[in-house]
């Protein structure tokens, strides 16, 4: 290991907001859209050390991961890993991801190593799946992935990144309770899900390529919220064997409904939640919308606002900035 100083990493929390095809009938399976959002956000700071230690807040993933990368590359088990602030785990904001790829980047630097983003995910074994959090990690925006080939382990490409319009905020509640599903528990899920009809599968395509999209480049909040609350329906029923409805049952499926309520113009679940969020115009609405949800979780959970995160990962060596 380098005589360098501690690496830190900050990489963004993201929203996955909804998947293209279960059934990979035209050769590959899942494919998605998603977004970064700074808050919350993972902070870990990586040091030299002669034995490969951790603290702070999932510590101990954080340390599988490092294990994982060092192993990956042949290099001995040493290091100081602090996680000095971490996403809610399981919680549907890709917690998981963002810590492992933080993980091993904060580690390629201190080793010399210069991998993509493809090659970092591939030595922490992530992106089996959903590649959005991959590519959240790397670039922030707004992400659609094309899935994986059938029976290939390479990471799903990216299809496009966009910018998401300075204005808009996204309100994201995490509410207390079951977590959302993870590791061999999701596995199973996804082995036991029916496949959609194909009208389904073609209806969220052509939402996403011919209203979502166009909305988000020309700003258009209504039109994009219409779609992508449209999408998350359709592919939540995709999901509700596993999950018990389209939505995860109590305050996840509440909180979906009040927000729409309250006038949020994109509502939904990200991943297998409990995170519910929804999209508003302005900071005044995302104040206004917060205070309710809070109001209404009444202490039973966290919220975060603010808008999304127009970069990735943010490196540097030294100190906390």
């Amino acid at each position: 290991m380098s005589s360098r100083g501690s690496v830190f990493i900050e990489a963004p929390a993201r929203l996955h907001f909804g998947v293209l095809d279960l059934g990979g009938r035209l050769g590959r399976h899942f494919g998605g859209l998603g977004a970064a959002i700074p808050c919350p956000s993972l902070l870990l700071e990586v040091a030299p050390a002669a034995q490969l230690t951790g603290s702070g807040p999932d510590a101990h993933r954080a340390l599988e991961f490092a294990r994982r990368f060092l192993a990956f590359h042949g290099l001995p088990e040493k290091g100081r890993l602090v996680v000095h602030q971490a996403i809610p785990s399981h919680a549907g904001l890709g917690s998981g991801t963002q810590l492992a790829l933080g993980v091993a980047r904060a580690l390629a630097e201190l080793h010399g190593i210069r991998p993509d983003v493809i090659e970092l995910a591939t030595a922490v074994a992530r992106g089996k799946r959903s590649a959005i959090g991959t590519w959240a990690f790397a670039l922030g925006g707004f992400i659609v992935e094309g899935g994986r080939k059938v029976g290939s382990d390479e990471i799903a490409p990216l299809l496009a990144r966009f910018e998401v319009p300075a204005t808009w905020r996204c309100v994201v509640a995490v509410p207390l309770g079951p977590r959302g599903l993870s590791g061999e528990a999701e596995s199973s899920a996804f082995n036991q899900l029916p496949l959609p009809a194909n009208r389904d599968v073609e209806r969220v395509s052509h939402l996403v390529l011919m209203q979502l999209l166009p909305a988000l480049v020309e700003a258009d909040l209504p039109s994009f919220g219409d779609a992508l609350s449209a999408v998350q329906r359709i592919t939540g029923a995709w999901f509700a064997q596993q999950q018990g409805g389209i939505f995860a049952p109590g305050p996840t499926e509440r909180l979906v409904a009040d927000m729409a309520a309250w006038g949020a113009v994109g509502v939904g679940q990200s991943s297998w939640g409990p995170a519910a969020y929804g999209l508003v115009d302005s900071d005044e609405a995302s104040g206004v919308l917060a205070g309710k949800v809070r109001q209404a979780m009444a202490g039973n959970g966290v919220v975060f606002e603010g808008g999304f995160a127009a970069h990735g990962v943010r490196v540097w060596e030294g100190e906390i900035s």
